[in-house]
């Protein structure tokens, strides 16, 4: 039994009227419709909209687009971008306004329920993989899991849309409930029980949501109300309810002799009868004191579990609507800011003057000016000039799901009136939405506060040095906004990430772990966010002096929480911070320093943990702007390590010519297009590239954000699908410019960026394809068009060999050799023949494929002509008596003196 039982319950129709179809659209229109009604003057007000919260955790698929068959090969970044701009268009088209949550929150409360969820992910990677490498095609959407990068690229793809985007920093329920209620939105969209019990103004399913082409945005509500009737339960007792369901404070295992007390055969019944039968104990309570529920329940008011019991309960008090007025945030007083202040100035080096950080915004770095953001904006339209629309694009629900009709009564429930004072995201050139629309991200004033001293005790303590008030507040303001990565603001404030599963094999013998692979990145950040290296340097000096009071510089240790076959989330890794090599400032300077020098030692401190500070890598005639990022990770991950080489020559080569691809940004060829072949290697390969993003990301941030974010969008230079499809050409190609289409202007384009990657690298790359395919015998890709050739549908227009008539394939792979047997024939005369090559029974002959042995090598029955009286032996081994003939089948008339030139024959047997 858990929380979430109560959502399947929700879901299951169980209760008559707990769940009702909606249009969201039709929603939003009435609301308009009724603003101009009460005004009687037909105008529309601009705060006329219906405003809902929704919660990013709970819908990425359905914001990433769907399950989309190509998520595994490293995720279609344009197509998504297409959708959400369709999405977000029809939205506010009819008047409805979201704001989307991420989680940023570290919950160490929680981190058990995040171990299970990756454990579980890691279960259908496994399932993934082996499925892509018996059959070679995309896996089902039952065992989809968000791609590497996928809430980073969210984040900006949602931010280029002008979308309110928040994360939350301490309780990620609590605050988004929070937010809902502080900032007086209608609703939210999500799907967790959780907020059912906290009882939101309108709860909306966001499993459920579907953009259909008839312009509806279909969904269900959940009505807490008719919960609660179903269940014969007062409103009071619902979080009594959900605190004996089981949580994240008081769980499964706390409540399993009360669950014996109650079902005594729990094997018997089903989710929906066990709800009831506590909704049953929970109505028949003669009192809701917690202290006599809690005896009631465990038996004994001395029990310790009895104070865990009622911190459950507050927990989900504190989300209601009466709750959430008794819990507010702590605002510091001016006092406390001055204290703040003066406790910054007596860091070790100031990090700039009066002046500047009074005219700067606290949520913005010194590189965030406006003409940086303008011309990174020109760079990136002419990098997506040629940007294609999609046709229209429908989310389909997992299973069969709500009609587009939407219930009157429910689209005629009074809605809550505005709030005039609401803030809205600014344009592309000022993306920051204000302070006020975050102010709500720390009011979540749980219990779980209690326990977190507890859980620090537990784990293995680490000491972290003392971050600056300044350059915490800049780090928290521009982590609620969603500014930046999210792991910058959970080291600075705890010293510990959690990083997720990947896509990955964990018995891959080629390279490493992907985190492990990006561990050295990781570790230079920690050394910048702590000032390792100013902190060594006042140390050192301080010896030179000769001062008595010895400056003692301990390691930074970080903890990562990263699944590996020894260690599966037990026990978190302990990371040592690692110098950059360099004289590098410190983060105050990176952060908010406007001088010249500042930008440069900005960027210069990216490139160094990228290992990418050569003079090439800043050419834009070699590397574009738009493209640095992709460079810097490939460069990365070919100077990783000496004793393990990672890319092939033609996977580097893949990646670059796809990012140069015209068909990069035309998102219907790319949905059109469709893979002949996925590969675990190219899958690996695809989530290695797109967490090295990712780390780059945090990397750039670390730095100051040397390079625009614009610029660092993964739509501008990825596209998994498209990699596939290049690689797979790239295997047969002859050379570059056979993999560029002919196209010599890319070729120049990527062998200019490819010296850039590998200028000053002593480049070995890994050993090349093995000549035969292991595993399933799968057809070789005979006629993979180049990128821009119209996509032929599987099974039209094939001629008999399979191949798609009139598709270019010259040049693309070499004849394969008949496998049913042949002669070989000089000016009309046979010179050679061979037998068939039996293959396996019951498939088609493929010499080129298969392991080695199950293929029979051709039979070679002779050698010569009939010319030479070379007749092929037969089964038999005999050479059967024919006549000898030309090669136009005609009978060879004899010589006129009657003889016939006679050669001692060859034969070879096999």
């Amino acid at each position: 039994m858990n929380i979430q039982a109560l959502q399947i319950v929700l879901d299951s129709n169980s209760v008559p009227g707990a769940s009702v179809p909606v249009d969201l659209l039709k929603v939003a229109r009435s609301i308009i419709q009724k603003q101009r009604n009460r005004n009687g003057k037909g105008q529309m007000l601009s705060n006329a909209k219906l405003r809902l919260v929704l919660d990013g955790e709970c819908c990425l698929d359905r914001l990433y687009g769907g399950y989309f068959s190509d998520w595994a090969c490293g995720g279609q970044w344009n197509r998504m971008i297409q959708f959400l701009e369709v999405f977000i268009q029809a939205s506010k088209a009819a008047g409805l306004e979201l704001a989307v949550f991420f989680n940023g929150s570290q919950e160490s409360l929680r981190r058990a329920e995040w171990i299970q969820n990756q454990l579980s992910a890691r279960q259908k990677v496994n399932n993934v993989l082996k499925h892509i490498a018996t059959k070679g095609t995309p896996p089902p959407k039952i065992w989809w899991i968000p791609p590497a990068c996928l809430r980073t690229s969210l984040r900006m793809a949602l931010r280029h849309l002008n979308v309110t985007v928040i994360s939350s920093t301490d309780d990620h329920h609590q605050e988004v409930i929070a937010f809902c209620r502080e900032s007086s939105y209608h609703g939210l969209i999500a799907d967790d029980a959780e907020y059912a019990v906290f009882d939101p103004p309108r709860y909306f399913s966001s499993e459920q949501l579907k953009l259909t082409y008839k312009g509806s945005l279909d969904t269900k509500e959940y009505l807490t109300s008719e919960l609660l009737k179903g269940l014969n339960l007062q409103p009071e007792r619902l979080c009594i309810l959900a605190a004996l369901l089981g949580n994240h404070i008081l769980t499964e295992s706390d409540l399993a002799d009360f669950y014996k007390k109650i079902n005594p055969n729990p094997n018997k019944i089903n989710v929906d009868q066990s709800i009831r039968a506590i909704a049953n104990f929970v109505k028949d309570l003669p009192s809701i004191e917690l202290d006599d529920v809690a005896q009631q329940v465990f038996g004994s008011p001395t029990d310790p579990k009895c104070s865990i019991f009622k911190q459950s309960v507050q927990y989900y008090v504190n989300g209601t609507k009466d709750g959430f007025l008794h819990y507010k945030p702590i605002k510091p007083t001016k006092d406390e800011v001055q204290n703040d202040q003066i406790q910054s100035t007596t860091s070790d080096v100031p990090s700039t003057t009066e002046d500047e950080t009074t005219n700067m915004s606290t949520s913005r770095f010194a590189s965030e000016t406006a003409e940086s953001e303008q011309e990174s904006l020109n760079v990136y339209k002419e990098a997506t000039a040629n940007a294609k629309a999609a046709p229209q694009i429908v989310i389909e629900p997992p299973a069969s799901g709500v009609q587009g009709s939407a219930d009157d009564a429910n689209n005629s429930r009074t809605e809550e009136e505005q709030s005039n004072g609401h803030s809205t995201v600014n344009g592309t050139h000022n993306l920051l939405i204000s302070s006020s629309s975050s102010s709500s991200s720390s009011s979540a004033t749980s219990p779980s506060h209690i326990n977190v001293e507890q859980i620090k005790e537990t784990d293995k303590s680490t000491t972290i040095p003392i971050t600056v008030p300044e350059v915490m507040r800049t780090a928290s303001e521009r982590h609620q906004k969603g500014l930046m990565s999210p792991y910058i603001y959970q080291i600075l404030a705890n010293g510990e990430i959690k990083l997720p599963v990947l896509l990955e094999d964990e018995n891959n013998k080629e390279f490493s772990s992907i985190h492990v692979i990006y561990r050295p990145v990781r570790q230079m950040v920690y050394a910048i966010l702590f000032n390792l290296h100013h902190r060594l340097y006042l140390a050192t000096k301080s010896k030179e002096k000769g001062e008595t009071d010895k400056i003692e510089v301990s390691d930074v240790i970080v903890k990562e929480w990263v699944w590996s076959k020894s260690n599966p989330f037990q026990t978190p890794e302990l990371v040592k911070a690692e110098q950059i090599g360099w004289g590098v400032p410190t983060i105050q300077r990176l952060w908010f320093g406007t001088g010249i020098d500042d930008k440069r030692r900005r960027l210069r401190g990216f490139l160094t943990c990228m290992r990418s500070d050569t003079p090439l890598m800043l050419n834009t005639a070699y590397v574009p702007q738009h493209l640095l990022v992709m460079a810097c990770v490939l460069r990365y991950i070919m100077t990783f390590s000496d004793k393990t080489k990672i890319l092939r020559r033609q996977e580097l080569d893949a990646f670059i010519v796809q990012a140069f691809s015209p068909e990069l940004m035309n998102a219907q060829y790319l949905q059109d297009l469709q893979i002949s072949l996925v590969t675990t290697r190219g899958v690996q390969l695809a989530s290695l590239f797109m967490a090295g993003v990712e780390t780059a990301l945090l990397a750039n941030d670390a730095c100051g954000a040397p390079i625009p974010w614009l610029m660092c969008c993964p739509w501008l230079y990825f596209d998994g699908k498209l990699f596939h499809h290049t690689l797979a050409r790239a295997t047969v190609a002859k050379n570059l410019l056979d993999l560029c289409g002919g196209n010599i202007d890319r070729d120049l384009k990527v062998e200019r960026m490819r010296k850039a990657i590998l200028e000053g690298v002593n480049v070995v790359f890994a050993r090349p394809l093995p000549p035969i395919t292991q595993g399933i015998r799968i057809a070789p890709p005979q006629a993979i068009p180049p990128a821009g050739c119209p996509i032929t549908p599987d099974g039209l227009m094939r001629s008999r060999g399979g191949a798609v008539v009139g598709a270019p394939q010259r040049s693309l792979m070499r004849r394969p050799i008949p496998s049913r047997g042949g002669q070989l024939e000089i000016a009309g005369v046979v010179v050679g023949s061979w037998g068939p090559n039996f293959g396996q029974p019951g498939r088609i002959p493929q010499p080129l494929q298969g392991g080695p042995q199950r293929r029979i090598p051709p039979q070679v029955t002779s050698i010569g002509g009939p010319k030479y009286n070379l007749r092929p032996l037969n089964t038999l081994g005999v050479r059967p008596n024919v006549s000898m003939t030309r090669g136009n089948g005609r009978t060879q008339a004899p010589s006129r003196g009657g003889k016939k030139t006679q050669m001692k024959e060859y034969v070879c047997k096999s």
